[in-house]
């Protein structure tokens, strides 16, 4: 196995490692070796997309959703990774985790954090690219749409998703 020097910035934590597999998966070195567990395996094969997170490939660049369980280190070296754990700021929780609880779309909780990521890459999405108030449903959809939720939880994501949406100024126009 080849091995890399990694840097990374994982919830505005610098990591390094001088030398790491370079085919280890994001969401097992996110797990094993930083303790975020937020970030679920499930299916292994960027399906079911419960390891979702969100990476940014150069400071101040948009916010994409990936599939942690399929993207190995060599892939965010460099990078910025947003886990669910740094969506909260100073133990505020952040708009969608408060509408996810207000809406009970967390559920068992499991696929949870892989729509908070999907949904966090779509609101910065729209923060850079608005869209009418008719087409927030399709968005939503485009976003999180092929999320898999064992517990069925799809209509209270979308209920809890279109709140925050609708709520924030600017994402739609």
């Amino acid at each position: 196995m080849a091995k890399i020097e990694l840097d990374v910035t994982i919830n505005d934590e610098k990591f390094h490692r001088d030398a790491i597999d370079e085919d280890l998966k994001l969401v097992d070195f996110l797990r094993d070796e930083v303790g975020l567990t937020g970030t679920k395996f499930c299916c292994g094969i960027a399906v079911c997309r419960v390891c979702t997170v969100a990476i940014r490939r150069v400071p101040g660049g948009h916010e994409e959703a990936i599939r942690s369980c399929t993207t190995p280190l060599s892939d965010v070296n460099g990078k910025i990774v947003t886990t669910v754990e740094g969506l909260d700021k100073d133990g505020e929780l952040h708009p969608l985790q408060k509408s996810f609880l207000e809406n009970f779309a967390f559920q068992c909780g499991y696929s949870a954090p892989g729509f908070l990521m999907a949904s966090y890459c779509l609101l910065d999405r729209l923060r850079r690219s608005p869209v009418p108030k008719a087409d927030v449903d399709d968005a939503i959809q485009d976003a999180v749409g092929q999320h898999v939720c064992r517990c069925t939880g799809y209509v209270r994501y979308h209920r809890a998703i279109r709140q925050v949406i609708l709520a924030t100024p600017g994402l739609t126009v």
